[in-house]
């Protein structure tokens, strides 16, 4: 049977679900089951509905916040030099089914723009019915939709194939990668494609991931050497890096909304937290409460070697700094009440509008000094005590820099809402 004729007898099945009458073949589970959902959820089989548009900087902020735009290399390398000769484009949605990347076929491109399949969009399946990024996305398994098997009709001249991609921390949903084109040019192991690719995607969050408890192994180690008692550390969705005093499992649970302070932890009992490097450390039967981080030394007096010390109850550690968290960190001492993201937008652009930088930033910047930052606005926690070392020229201090907060302390100039 070719696409053609495909198409048609879905188109019958289809009518015949939606007349609630004896189809002349059945509809797959998969499509059965989101036709239900469609037919439940009043979703219009004839009318194109299209969501609000993320504008161009609600779509840049979450791509910076998205995990998925650490495997884009690994998505474009499995699937882009395959697209352009098979007049395909691949996308990739975000959790919500907001469509953050989109490349491929520049014909099809300009079709896809035409059916509101764009970057911006919302293709949930509450708003445009059974399709491949929004079905994957509710079943999260991977879902070829064929032709008619879209439920709402301006989509049957199409067919997708999607595959979810998860966390391999903690399961969560990750968005969708899916892959498009006219009916006539899919090819039936495209699925198959599509899911092998994300799966490659998942396997290289994985490797970041043990790469990141590598790294919080290093600055743990030490500080678990010289601590009397039981203690492990952390990540902060609970993966054990290091350990003291008990055989650790592989795993904990960490409590929703968990900081620094004392807290109940499933099998551990009661355990301090102390902020580290991208992860926690639990101090295990401690009766006393933790502070958070009792201080910080913002070390900026030599060029290009910047850090941050952090001192806590368990002992130190430091974090070397990019030039761009060397800039925040430094704006947020010299402001101890905090800045909002416009704010710090000002001082490190000069321009107020650039929040999305701002926000993308300070949440990088944020996971990894858990406990020391805090924001609403963003600024050090209120009881971390933070000492800054400039150069001995001040002239020098983040000679880098052209942010106009840093160009103000250079010269001694006071900024809005510091007191000289």
């Amino acid at each position: 049977m070719d696409a053609r004729d495909a198409m048609r007898l879905l188109q019958g099945v289809r009518a015949a679900a939606l007349a609630g009458t004896r189809p002349p073949a059945q509809p797959r589970p998969d499509i059965a089951e989101s036709w239900r959902r469609m037919l439940a959820g009043g979703v219009h089989p004839d009318r194109d509905t299209r969501s609000r548009m993320l504008s161009a900087a609600e779509t840049e902020e979450r791509r910076q916040l998205s995990p998925l735009r650490k495997v884009l290399p690994v998505l474009r390398e499995g699937l882009l030099p395959s697209l352009d000769e098979a007049l395909h484009i691949m996308v990739v949605a975000d959790a919500d089914g907001r469509l953050l990347w989109r490349e491929g076929a520049s014909a099809i491109l300009r079709k896809a723009d035409r059916l509101g399949f764009s970057v911006g969009a919302d293709w949930g399946e509450g708003v445009v019915g059974t399709n491949g990024v929004g079905t994957a996305l509710v079943t999260r398994r991977p879902v070829q939709v064929f032709s008619a098997e879209h439920f709402v009709s301006s989509h049957h001249e199409w067919t997708c194939a999607g595959a979810p991609v998860h966390d391999p921390r903690d399961g969560a949903l990750l968005g969708v990668v899916d892959v498009s084109g006219p009916l006539a040019t899919m090819h039936p192991a495209t699925p198959a494609w599509v899911n092998a690719v994300a799966k490659l995607a998942e396997r290289e969050l994985r490797i970041r991931h043990l790469e990141s408890l590598e790294r919080l192994r290093t600055v743990a180690a030490p500080l678990l050497a010289r601590l009397p008692g039981r203690a492990l550390a952390v990540d902060p969705h609970g993966w054990t890096a290091a350990a003291t005093g008990l055989a650790p499992a592989e795993r904990v649970p960490l409590p929703k909304g968990f900081g620094p302070g004392r807290a109940w932890i499933h099998p551990l009992g009661e355990c301090a937290a102390e902020p580290l490097p991208g992860g926690w450390l639990l101090r295990l039967g401690e009766d006393r409460e933790p502070a958070a981080a009792g201080r910080v030394v913002l070390d900026l007096s030599r060029p290009r070697d910047w850090s941050a010390t952090v001192y806590g109850a368990a002992g130190s550690w430091s974090l070397e700094l990019s030039p761009r968290h060397a800039e925040l960190l430094f704006l947020l001492a010299e402001s101890p009440r905090g800045r909002s993201a416009a704010e710090l937008a000002q001082e490190l652009f000069g321009d107020p509008t650039r929040t999305v930088t701002v926000r993308a930033e300070m949440s990088r910047v944020r996971r990894t000094l858990a406990g020391v930052l805090a924001h609403r606005p963003y600024r050090f926690a209120d009881d971390v005590e933070v000492e800054v070392v400039r150069p001995a020229d001040p002239l020098t201090l983040l000679p880098h820099s052209t942010a106009p907060g840093v160009i103000r302390a250079r010269l001694g100039r006071p900024g809005p809402g510091v007191v000289p």
